[in-house]
């Protein structure tokens, strides 16, 4: 259909000026036509192109983002307001949302240093694990999609090749056929599966590569044959490119782009875990290299991807639920060997055997502790101290193939510290040592426990002081722990 003219109104909504005209539809910004409600921010209509040269999946997009707006919810999307009806003007109004688009860091005179990169990565993660958390993979991120408001946080855009694992995939059912960018596109979408939330994990990694080096890793390919090269093919490594990026950043980038995707991050709440803690990824061959993968490892990729047949992907949720971030407070005083041997068990049960999950161990460390000397020699010392504590408890839990990180977090409010470390990094469980004694007391003054119980974001598991395992074979065992008060928990 022709564009709008502004003074337009259509069912309550007053059109504007045109913001923008793509190839599959026009934007505009609108309002409610004189005596309707205000909703309170301002809006924008999506009017779907429907002229004779247009393709058909523009009208099956428009279905697609209308069913998945509906049920999508949080600050990582825009509001939905209405739709209007395919048998007169089809059109969505959503909230249109200030910021710039991740294009505009592209524009700018220099490249984003590692550390910006950091943060709009770990944003744009956070905003993807949202959507994988309602069943949704959004499939056509690009810089285009992604917004970033001026408080720093993300926000996508154009759900119209978009699957939600609840709703019938309308494209995969009429098109039949690779959908997505060609640019951006994840090696499984190229072979037709759509709903693995690891292929936005995919996508992230690409406009990753391209902020730091300026060049899109496959380049634009236009045939179907182009994009398949990147079911065996590695780009060049980005410190190749540009030798000033460091290890760690190269390693997550190119851990993003993995042809198969059970190579890559589980999720994306594992990525922004790691952009947040640069100082505790693992930098492995992948993050090292500056020549490229050698041919004879893509010759075999290359034979392998030949017969490869991916499966149908598990609904999103389930597949975040498998590889959890669980978070576990270590006490560092006045704690018992008992204590901290019950927690190491509760933590093992909570990993179980999900080979993908990560543990993050974390204890809280008083102000004065660190700044008892202007020195900062003495206070990475003191932190250093309290790092190797941790990994000594961890030790025993052997967890090979699951990453471990520590975290020492220096606070006067050990709850809120807890609380706020649980809620930056998607924590899925958060396991610590319960007060069990003094429960009268705890009626009026919260202790650490009850208050992370409280206000956390995710499961809590409160695990109550055992007997160690090296007493229980010794006769006067029961005895010692029916004597035994258990002792509150301080951090």
């Amino acid at each position: 259909m022709k564009r709008l003219e502004p003074g337009t109104e259509l069912d309550g909504f007053m059109i504007e000026e045109c913001i923008h005209s793509g190839g599959a539809a026009h934007i505009y910004h609108v309002h409610y036509a004189e005596g309707a409600r205000d909703p309170g921010f301002p809006l924008a209509m999506k009017v779907p192109r429907m002229a004779a040269g247009d393709g058909a999946e523009n009208i099956v997009s428009f279905e697609v983002e209308y069913q998945i707006m509906q049920v999508l919810t949080g600050g990582h999307v825009p509001r939905f307001v209405a739709a209007g009806d395919l048998a007169n003007v089809p059109y969505l109004v959503m909230e249109y949302v200030h910021g710039r688009t991740l294009e505009h860091w592209f524009d700018a005179p220099q490249r984003a240093t590692a550390d910006e990169l950091a943060r709009l990565g770990a944003v744009v993660a956070q905003a993807v694990h949202s959507l994988h958390q309602q069943n949704t993979v959004h499939l056509d991120l690009k810089p285009a999609n992604v917004l970033i408001r001026e408080d720093g946080s993300a926000v996508l855009l154009d759900f119209g090749l978009s699957c939600n694992a609840l709703y019938p995939d309308l494209l995969a059912e009429q098109l039949r056929k690779a959908v997505g960018s060609p640019a951006w596109i994840a090696p499984e979408q190229v072979v037709g599966v759509r709903g693995d939330p690891r292929s936005d994990i995919f996508t992230v990694g690409v406009m990753l590569y391209e902020l730091a080096t300026g060049q899109l890793p496959f380049g634009a390919p236009r045939t179907v044959g182009g994009m398949r090269q990147r079911l065996w093919m590695d780009p060049s490594p980005p410190r190749k490119l540009r030798p000033d990026l460091p290890e760690w950043l190269q390693e997550v980038i190119l851990r993003c782009l993995e042809p198969e995707a059970a190579k890559r991050y589980p999720s994306a709440a594992h990525l922004a875990f790691d952009l947040r803690h640069p100082e505790q990824v693992t930098v492995t061959e992948r993050g090292r290299n500056t020549v490229g993968t050698g041919v004879r490892t893509h010759f075999k990729r290359w034979f392998k991807a030949a017969g490869m047949h991916y499966q149908p992907s598990p609904l999103p949720s389930h597949q975040i639920e498998e590889v959890p971030i669980v978070m576990v407070a270590v006490p560092h005083k006045d704690v018992s060997d008992a204590t901290l041997y019950s927690l190491r068990q509760a933590v093992a049960r909570s990993l179980g055997t999900r080979q993908g999950a990560r543990l993050a161990c974390v204890t809280v460390i008083s102000p004065g502790q660190t700044s008892t000397s202007n020195d900062t020699t003495s206070e990475t010392s003191v932190r250093r101290k309290f790092i190797a504590y941790l990994r000594h408890w961890a030790q025993p839990l052997e967890l090979p193939g699951q990453q471990t990180s520590y975290q020492v977090l220096e606070s006067g409010d050990v709850a809120q510290a807890l609380l706020n470390y649980a809620l930056g990094n998607e924590v899925s469980v958060i396991v610590m040592g319960a007060a069990t004694h003094g429960l009268k007391t705890q009626r009026f003054f919260a202790t650490v426990p009850i208050k992370v119980a409280m206000d956390a974001p995710c499961t809590v598991i409160l695990v109550k002081q055992a007997v160690a395992f090296e007493l229980l074979m010794q006769p006067e065992a029961s005895a010692s722990a029916n004597g035994q008060r258990d002792h509150d928990v301080p951090f």
